[in-house]
């Protein structure tokens, strides 16, 4: 068989990213059917790998993508102390470049040519690998074009203030080209505090990010023009050029491929649920696959659904039993499996039944949201559950939990004015009230009022994703034809060839 020429993509461990990255493979098939796509898997590094269902059903469907597992570290390796998952992920991913130089240069010998290394944020230090062995080297960033703009300025925020985020708070409004005003306490976790490691890893690796031969973003230039014309113009880094940005999305991927275990028969049956219900009444409450609420959150939610007098549709996970290893309250030790009667008020089950299905740990989100009888959306602001909501036009309640999603809420809420705001109890717990739980709800799915607006400008938003997707002529079509051309021609303009 003759040798073929070949893409290799690169994720982190998180789940998310790596659908990210096979929907990008795919997508670039779909353009240059004739390539192949190497995936190449870290090891993950707190948790039981659950990815293989989903590996062999893509490699089933999909025999152009070829994926490739990396060894774990030594088990000598010794691991930073923090507080944050971050570090451990990318510490694992430091320590796997050898294994990583190893794979690449054995696809290398096997392949016509390797055009291009894409590799997600937490793979920066990949840009080495590449750059040893003279691959051009993409960055895919699975957040949004305004997040992206963040992390291209971080390098000049971070120069223009001496003292760490926490310590500014909400007063200290950071100005972001192309993002919205974000107070300086919104900045994700992991950077409020300057002296912190994962602080300093993230500094950097946007350091080095002028480095990369482009950007690829999912997402499309009507959502977030202000940021894609920002980041195109070079305001982000002002010092130094900015590379190609590509906008390429939305790019969703197979809802029915993230099912992790259990509930089984919770997909059937509530699509099955939603079939009885009038349309666009529904309420579905879901909040990713690290949205864990504690017992105490997961009442009041319970509370504020019963009071609000809507139908709703809620995912429930078990609530944390203790903190893992590195007392990260992002990655959580469960509970063995918890009855629904248990974690939720005596009687609540029987009181909301007809109006109200509560399902265990997983349900179709993709599915759900495309499905007439969804009517609002109450979500964690992941990147992924925000585009898959804009793609079936459901407003939202934005509730951020972890990573990015505080400056996502903004995004949002006050720029793209697609979602209502949850209101936080105002001590730093993140808790929410049952009253601010039933008020958002019943503002989001009540005909007229603050949900009103945000429904309209759902529309907008989801008729101009169509248009970013249709044919040859939308703009993220247009982004996928520049990006495939670049990624192809790369190496041939790199060596001067003809």
């Amino acid at each position: 068989m003759d040798a073929e020429e070949a893409i290799v993509l690169y994720p982190s461990p998180a789940i998310g990213h790596l659908i990210s990255m096979v929907e990008l493979g795919r997508l670039i098939l779909t353009h240059r059917p004739s390539l192949s796509i190497h995936i190449v898997l870290p090891p993950a590094p707190y948790q039981a790998d659950a990815t293989a269902p989903y590996i062999a059903a893509v490699s089933a469907s999909t025999p152009s993508i070829a994926f490739h597992r990396l060894p774990p570290p030594p088990a000598t390796a010794v691991f930073p102390n923090s507080p944050h998952h971050e570090m451990l992920m990318i510490e694992t991913l430091r320590l796997t470049l050898p294994h990583l130089r190893r794979k690449l240069q054995q696809i290398v010998s096997q392949s016509a040519a390797v055009h291009a290394l894409i590799v997600d944020f937490f793979n920066t230090a990949a840009l080495s690998v590449a750059a040893e062995l003279e691959i051009p080297c993409y960055n895919f960033f699975t957040s949004g074009a305004s997040c992206l703009a963040f992390f291209l300025h971080f390098p000049t925020l971070h120069g223009a203030h001496t003292e760490s985020f926490g310590d500014l708070g909400r007063t200290t409004i950071l100005e972001i080209p192309g993002a919205p005003k974000l107070p300086a306490s919104e900045v994700p976790k992991i950077l409020l505090d300057r002296n912190d490691d994962v602080y300093r890893c993230f500094l950097e690796f946007t350091m080095r990010w002028p480095e990369f031969a482009g950007f690829i973003v999912n997402t499309f230039d009507a959502l977030e023009s202000e940021a894609v014309r920002a980041i195109s113009a070079g305001l982000c880094v002002p010092e130094l050029p900015t590379s190609p940005l590509y906008c390429i999305g939305p790019l969703i991927g197979d809802g029915g491929a993230r099912k992790e275990g259990g509930g089984a028969g919770s997909d059937a049956d509530c699509l099955a649920w939603l079939d009885s219900q009038p349309k666009q009444s529904v309420v579905f409450l879901s909040f990713g696959s690290l949205g864990v609420f504690s017992r105490e959150q997961l009442r009041e939610i319970a509370i504020g659904l019963e009071r609000s007098g809507q139908r709703f549709l809620w995912v429930v996970r078990d609530p944390p039993s203790g903190e893992d290893k590195l007392g990260n309250s992002d990655v959580l030790l469960k509970d063995p499996e918890l009855s629904l009667e248990g974690l939720l008020p005596d009687g609540f089950l029987e009181r909301t039944e007809g109006r109200g299905h509560v399902v265990k740990s997983w349900a179709p989100q993709v599915e759900v949201l495309g499905h007439e009888s969804v009517g609002g959306f109450v979500t964690h602001c992941g990147w992924n559950s925000v585009l898959e909501a804009v793609r079936a036009g459901v407003p939202m309640v934005a509730w951020p939990l972890y990573a990015e999603q505080k400056f996502n809420r903004v995004l949002l809420v006050e720029e793209i004015r697609i979602a209502l705001s949850m209101v936080e109890r105002n001590d730093g717990s993140g808790f929410v009230e049952a009253a601010e739980v039933e008020r958002r709800v019943k503002e989001l799915m009540e005909i007229e009022g603050p949900g009103e607006l945000v429904r309209r400008r759902m529309v907008e938003m989801k008729n101009a994703a169509e248009d970013a997707l249709r044919n040859d002529s939308g703009s993220s079509r247009v982004g996928l034809v520049r990006l495939v051309d670049s990624l192809t021609c790369q190496r041939v303009r790199d060596s001067g060839k003809p």
